[in-house]
């Protein structure tokens, strides 16, 4: 006969899978300290990353209200017994933390706080967070009660699997960073390569309409025509590179108000007509969206820049708990199979790798003089 888990062991199952279910940033601290703080009964759990400078370069409470966050001030320093916990790297229990002699107060706004427990968050030998609570409630109004020893082998269970969920976290973003650093250049190399042919073609159109002014007016006038098409070509790129190096606002926005947001921009700046209809799309975890949004701005360029497509249409729809996007050109199209190289130039191997990097799929629909199709599709949360 099968027995279900005793609710302590259920309730840490639960909070280790949700610490591995996220892997920006802020979303594994707010997921650690919230665990922690239901897991042991707490009124009160917080968790700070530290810097360099003797400061957090991040700190997560819960328990405390946005009000009182903000009534508190700024982020504390590494002082007190957050210093200990940081530098002597041991856990830290006290029945009051208020008569610990390395107790230095705190902000006139900051909640009462009495019995503590505090752990480093180890990732080897490097510190690399400081979790704590505070406020154990009881069963009886009789106080607190004081955190126990069974208390801090639970917590330091936690944060064994909060060092790795960190760790994870911090690859992610180091990743990221570098994804971002790459595109960034190929923008760059974009950039350089289209603006700088306009305007050299543009300095030697002028030079010509300047030496034909005087013995060949209707030729120069000609000529000065043509720098004005150069010059609005050169803007149209300078737009579409913006477009492109602007930093998306998935966090604040979301993915379908980031995506009209760009494609209407990307229909102002080219002649091409660029549209976006999106079809009951729900929010998806925050990797999928940025896939999501970094394959369709792939696509797109190569769309705009190298089809030669009067229209580009962008559709978002919802699929299951997660959802596809469908980018179709009536460009020139290629042979998907052809060449290597041409899927290495498209970046279709960087964008299949996105699609299968957030549990997705890509495809391509293409043919010469038939215009292109590129769907991706990816699960929900």
């Amino acid at each position: 006969m099968s027995h279900s888990p005793p609710s302590g062991l259920a309730a840490v199952s639960a909070a280790l899978l949700a610490m591995s279910r996220h892997l920006e940033m802020r979303d594994v601290l707010k997921t650690i300290v919230v665990s922690a703080r239901e897991l042991l009964d707490a009124e009160y759990a917080a968790l700070g990353v530290p810097d360099d400078h003797g400061g957090f370069a991040q700190f997560v409470v819960d328990g405390v209200s946005d009000e009182q966050w903000k009534a508190i001030g700024p982020l504390p320093r590494q002082h007190g017994i957050l210093a200990a916990m940081l530098h002597e790297a041991k856990p830290e229990r006290l029945a009051d933390v208020r008569k610990d002699p390395r107790f230095e107060g705190w902000p006139a706004a900051h909640p009462d706080m009495s019995d503590f427990l505090g752990l480093p968050i180890r990732d080897g030998d490097e510190i690399i967070g400081a979790l704590f609570l505070a406020n154990k409630r009881c069963p009886k109004p009789q106080g607190s009660c004081g955190f126990t020893a069974q208390d801090e082998d639970l917590l330091s269970i936690l944060a064994q699997h909060a060092a790795i969920a960190l760790t994870n976290a911090r690859l992610y973003e180091r990743s990221r960073e570098l994804t971002i650093a790459e595109e960034r250049s190929r923008l760059a190399h974009e950039l350089h390569d289209a603006v700088s042919q306009k305007l050299f073609s543009l300095r030697l159109t002028a030079q010509a309409a300047a030496a034909l002014v005087d013995r060949d007016p209707a030729r120069a006038k000609g000529e000065l025509q043509q720098v004005a098409a150069l010059a609005a070509e050169a803007v149209d790129e300078l737009r579409a590179a913006v477009v492109e190096l602007r930093p998306a606002a998935l966090d604040e926005d979301g993915l379908v108000a980031t995506l009209r947001t760009q494609i209407q921009v990307l229909d102002r700046a080219h002649t091409a007509r660029v549209t976006f209809e999106s079809l009951g799309v729900r929010a998806l975890p925050a990797a999928q969206e940025e896939a999501l949004l970094r394959v369709s701005q792939e696509a797109l360029h190569n769309a705009l820049r190298h089809s030669g497509a009067g229209r580009v249409d962008v559709t978002l729809a919802r699929h299951g708990s997660g959802a596809v996007l469908r980018i179709t050109d009536d460009g020139s199209g290629f042979e998907p199979g052809a060449t290597r190289q041409a899927g290495r130039h498209l970046g279709l191997v960087s964008m299949r790798d996105r699609a299968s990097g957030v549990g997705g799929r890509l495809s391509v629909e293409s043919a010469p003089g038939r215009g292109t199709t590129i769907e991706m599709e990816v699960p929900g949360g």
